[in-house]
């Protein structure tokens, strides 16, 4: 999915959802994904990919149906485990020595675990998709252009 600023429509990211066979950890179990995400840095810290990842935690649980989503960031990579954390993922385990293709080296990477029980909990609380209130909000758009991140009316 593109991560678009609703604003301008400017393209300033991307985020997705990876099923069995792209994952990153082989503790992953069948009705699970992995969400990954990444975005341009003069876009860090505005708040942008949490929005996003909850818009496909949405997804993942209520359309996917999935059992549970998982996340991953990389040792030393404070704002990806903000991120995760910011969304509500709880660490689950480590792995090192995991080879990053995009970056042509090896690296420990740390797991993040959300059950649609845990998610379904913090909905009762927070309403996160609510993102055309945001104040940066954003649309997640898949490859047919199709509003991911917004209720239709």
């Amino acid at each position: 999915y593109a991560v678009v600023l609703k604003e301008t429509g400017e393209p300033v990211g991307s985020c997705g959802i990876m099923f069995a066979d792209g994952l990153h950890s082989a503790a992953m179990r069948q009705g699970e994904a992995e969400i990954g995400y990444w975005i341009g840095k003069p876009y860090w810290g505005q708040g942008l990919i949490p929005e996003a990842v909850n818009t496909l935690l949405d997804r993942c649980f209520n359309e996917l149906a999935l059992d549970a989503v998982w996340c991953g960031y990389y040792d030393g990579n404070s704002k990806s485990k903000r991120v995760c954390e910011k969304c509500g993922f709880k660490y689950h385990h480590t792995e090192e020595d995991k080879p990053c293709a995009l970056m042509g080296d090896v690296r420990t990477e740390h797991f993040t675990y959300l059950t649609k029980e845990q998610w379904s909990d913090t909905q009762d609380k927070v309403n996160f998709m609510e993102v055309k209130n945001c104040e940066k909000a954003l649309l997640v758009i898949d490859m047919q252009n199709v509003c991911v991140g917004e209720k239709q009316e």
